[in-house]
């Protein structure tokens, strides 16, 4: 008898989605045929709600993890299939939410007569009876519920008996709804009660009052006026707690002081922004991007270079196995692919702002300083999904790689809290005045490992985000969205749906990806679509550093061109992304017995290096980089594209390197000569 041929992934997904929908449009026709529910009847409903909104959940996880590569046979069309079925289970979970809420408003409803019929009547004993209904009602929502508005209350009531207080305003706020109270910077406000949501109840000097955010106020001494807040205070040694459970230190002695008063210079113009209603209230301006403007030891270009051990005599990171030929693989406490997925219900600036890129800044981290390069991953979005960021895994052909989703991440630290921060990010432009800069959008630490020292799991993670920057703890994105999430369990966590997410997938290494990064540096993040053209410049570095040399102790110059720039291509982008298509097409050429032979791909890797990317590194028709100025990128793409195209067709780049139209900068001796005592890193251990 033959088995049975398994069932496609894709397939069973959207028959389980079209099966929920049947359920939903049978639950809703019931409720609408009913009409005024009964208590049981609407319990019953309502925890049909629950369990099918558990259901979608659960199927639209199925959805997520699912791989062009799992299907056995070609699916047309595959990707628009899943954005199709994602929908629809966007659709039904927003039926359930505007059901459950209907029911609530009818039990409210229900109550509220029931108590003006004990008013009017004043009988007692009618009363009783309608409260053991209504308690009835409310028991349905179950323990959990009774368990979390106990804690709410008694949480509630602390925060009042702490209230009283006065705090100003370090920066302007303009209500946002109804019920919110407008200030100006520097305006002490007393505080009536302070809520667990983080919108507190205040009063002006006018005797209006209203919520404010909990993050614009500090507290205010009457004496000296605003507290200190400057270095070696107790705010400086405050330690928050991040999403993934680790503690961000944040001591003076780090180089976040820093960064935390560089970026406290342009708090003034988030206030701006924030009160004229063109960003929300978490934003602030992006921490990891001002560390890569303060120098190169935050940048790819710098982990790369070898790293010279505690002697100064030898490298730590690079070794020479003369049986094998090449570099020593080295293994790494940290060696692990992450994919990015999507972000969720990112919030939108408004129309005064207009957005030039939206991207993703990571980099490893211990809780107190960057321990990696910051690594950054540019987002696409679609204008019928603008709250949705998505990535693009596995980057191959023309794409570019600052889209890859896929980045590998190494690392030997030792370090207990080690992690991964993530920063969302936006580079904008202002309308009226053309003031460009670059805000954080939120962020989140992922610990990689556990408490126990147990590298964390590798699977899909739903990373909720953080507002404000990685050194200020109990800020929110976007606070509105949380002072809404009160009420039954359903609507909490609907309400916790609604909140800012990243989606990151960690995946174990196969052994082709194994040996490969056993190649690079020990501390290095990067895209997986570009590791093997960074192995091959490790293998040549090693090649001329360790085997070629006839005094390893020399510090003279080396005169290796692919040495002296290959650099320079992980701070330009576009380039790395002309050598890997060079690359690729190359490639394409050779048998499968010149594959396997590592002395023949390395030459033929330096005879593309050559006739690509190098001439292009110093060619005058070639425009300075601008982060997210698009017309900037189109005009260098062109003019690299041309290049390539021309060195195709005359077999190499010297006819174009001869060509009275390819003009270049002057020779500088940089071009040449490697200094591998001046670019080399110092062991800090």
């Amino acid at each position: 008898m033959l088995a049975r041929r398994p069932r496609d992934p894709l397939r069973a997904v959207q028959r389980r989605s079209r099966e929920l929908q049947q359920e939903v449009d049978s639950l809703l026709s019931e409720s609408q045929l009913t009409g005024v529910l009964e208590a049981n009847k609407r319990r019953e409903i309502y925890q049909r709600c629950i369990q099918l909104k558990h259901a979608i959940d659960e199927n639209k996880n199925t959805l997520q993890k699912l791989n062009k590569a799992d299907e056995p046979a070609p699916v047309g069309n595959y990707h628009q299939k899943k954005d199709e079925e994602h929908s629809l289970l966007d659709t039904l979970t927003h039926q359930l939410q505007e059901l459950a809420v209907s029911i609530n408003r009818e039990k409210r409803a229900e109550i509220g007569a029931l108590t003006e019929r004990k008013e009017d009547d004043n009988s007692a004993e009618e009363y009783e009876e309608d409260n053991e209904e209504s308690k009835e009602s409310e028991e349905s929502d179950g323990e959990e519920e009774e368990t979390e508005e106990e804690e709410e209350k008694q949480e509630t009531e602390s925060h009042k008996q702490a209230a009283g207080q006065e705090y100003f305003a370090v920066g302007d706020f303009t209500a946002q709804q109804v019920g919110d109270l407008t200030f100006q910077k520097g305006e002490v406000l007393f505080i009536i009660e302070k809520k667990a949501d983080g919108w507190w109840m205040a009063k002006n000097a006018k005797g209006k009052e209203g919520l404010v955010p909990r993050t614009y106020l500090e507290p205010y001494n009457k004496e000296g006026g605003q507290e200190s807040s400057g270095e070696g205070s107790e705010e400086d040694a405050e330690v928050g707690e991040t999403a993934g459970g680790a503690e961000v230190k944040h001591g003076t002695d780090s180089h976040w002081s820093a960064v935390r008063k560089a970026i406290s210079e342009q708090i003034s113009t988030v206030d701006a922004l924030v009160a004229m209603g063109a960003v929300p209230a978490g934003f602030r301006p992006s921490t990891l991007s001002r560390l890569l403007e303060e120098g190169n030891q935050f940048r790819a270009s710098y982990f790369l270079q070898p790293e010279l051990a505690a002697s100064q005599l030898t490298f730590k990171d690079l070794a020479w196995d003369a049986d094998a030929g090449g570099i020593r693989s080295r293994p790494s406490r940290v060696s692990l692919i992450l994919t990015l997925w999507s972000c969720k219900m990112i919030p939108l600036p408004g129309t005064s702002v207009q957005v030039l890129s939206r991207h993703v800044r990571l980099c490893l981290f211990d809780g107190d300083k960057v321990l990696s390069n910051i690594h950054v991953v540019r987002a696409t979005w679609q204008p019928k999904k603008p709250r949705t960021w998505t990535f693009s895994p596995q980057v191959t052909g023309i794409l570019p790689c600052l889209l890859d989703g896929d980045c590998f991440v190494r690392s030997n630290s030792s370090s207990p809290d080690l992690g991964i921060l993530f920063e969302l990010g936006i580079s904008y432009i202002r309308n009226s005045t053309g003031e460009r800069g670059e805000l954080s959008c939120g962020w989140v630490f992922l610990r990689l490992f556990d408490d126990s020292g147990v590298p964390i799991p590798a699977k899909t993670y739903e990373l909720v985000l953080n507002g404000g920057t990685p050194y200020e703890k109990g800020v929110e994105v976007d606070p509105s969205v949380n002072r809404r999430a009160h009420g039954s369990v359903f609507h909490q966590m609907m309400a916790m749906r609604r909140q800012p997410q990243l989606l990151v997938k960690l995946r174990s290494l196969n052994q082709r990806s194994r040996n490969m990064l056993s190649l690079l540096p020990e501390t290095l993040v990067g895209s997986m679509c570009s590791s093997h053209l960074l192995g091959f410049h490790r293998q040549i570095l090693g090649e001329v550093l360790l085997k070629g040399r006839t005094s390893v102790p020399s510090a003279d110059l080396i005169s290796n061109p692919v040495l002296a720039t290959f650099p320079q291509l992980l701070e330009q982008p576009d380039l790395m992304d002309a050598l890997r298509s060079a690359w690729a097409e190359k490639e394409s050429t050779l048998k499968r017995s010149e594959k396997r032979d590592s002395e023949l791909l390395k030459a033929a890797f330096l005879l593309v290096y050559h006739d690509c990317v190098y001439p292009l590194l110093h060619s005058t028709l070639l425009p300075p980089l601008r982060w997210a100025e698009e017309e900037a990128e189109a005009t260098r793409w062109r003019a690299i594209a041309g290049f390539l195209q021309q060195s195709h067709d005359n077999q190499g780049a010297l006819p174009a390197l001869l060509s009275p139209e390819g003009v270049h900068h002057p020779f500088d001796l940089s071009e040449q000569a490697y200094d591998f005592l001046g670019e080399v890193r110092k062991n800090t251990a």
